[in-house]
């Protein structure tokens, strides 16, 4: 990779330009949308619906936990999703240029991060704003990235892999993603649920993930590290097994392709 290091780096800034050439604002548009998305929320559920958390009379408290859960899954679903199409969508290259296939995820990783930096940034700009900076323990978020851009990768790669072989797979991931995002609490509290329903989120691997951006971003205090331990090990063996069955599958990917 550290070889190809030029042509990794090169690939994300063309994407980037791609994306915003020939528009009046350029690269403003990679800060304007996801300003417009928090501002959206904030004066759309705080001021317009009033909505409150259970026991929480703060105006902008549902604004914030509706944030701080809604842009780490749409970073999760943006990096899992372009691995599971990484290869499929970038099949003139492969099948034309010689440079290692697993490149093409190291790229979609860093093009997604970079997207990610921006709006999580414009977000603790916001929690400034309204006085609700979480402390010192945001520092805790950085081993949550980790995590969350390890099960990703793992569980994309791996899919993309098997992508290659099996189109329906593209496909199938989209929805599984939207009964997903609705099994998940990041635009209801946890508290809402009867307890029957919340018996049957330990069965959710991102559940616990979320939680902890919740505790975090919300100044709860540190996450339960201890939660994540299981989904610590599932990233590890995503990555083992997307790894395992690319080096399988390499030398028939291209003839599939």
């Amino acid at each position: 990779m550290w070889n190809y290091r030029r042509f990794i780096l090169g690939s994300v800034v063309r994407e980037f330009r791609s994306r915003y050439l020939n528009t009046a604002f350029g690269a403003f548009w990679l800060l304007l949308s996801p300003f417009a998305m928090i501002l959206v929320y904030t004066l759309i559920f705080s001021q317009v619906m009033q909505s409150r958390l259970p026991g929480n009379q703060d105006p902008f408290s549902y604004s914030i936990y509706l944030c701080a859960g809604l842009l780490p899954w749409q970073w999760f679903t943006d990096l899992l999703s372009r691995n599971v199409g990484v290869f499929v969508d970038h099949a003139g290259i492969i099948k034309k240029s010689s440079f290692p296939r697993l490149a093409l995820p190291v790229i979609a990783f860093i093009a997604s991060a970079c997207n990610f930096m921006l709006i999580a940034g414009l977000f603790v700009v916001f929690l400034l704003l309204m006085g609700r900076w979480p402390g010192w323990q945001v520092l805790s978020l950085i081993p949550l990235f980790a995590l969350q851009s390890a099960l990703a990768l793992g569980v994309g790669v791996g899919l993309g892999v098997l992508n290659v072989f099996f189109r329906d797979i593209g496909q199938v991931v989209g929805i599984i993603l939207q009964f997903w995002f609705w099994l998940t609490p990041i635009v209801y509290p946890v508290a809402s649920l009867p307890q029957s329903v919340r018996d049957y989120l330990s069965w959710n691997p991102v559940y616990p993930l979320i939680e902890a951006y919740h505790t975090v971003l919300m100044g709860q205090g540190l996450p339960n590290w201890g939660s994540l331990i299981s989904l610590c090990f599932m990233a590890a063996l995503s990555l083992l097994f997307s790894l395992w069955i690319y080096r399988v599958t390499q030398s028939q990917m291209v003839d599939e392709l």
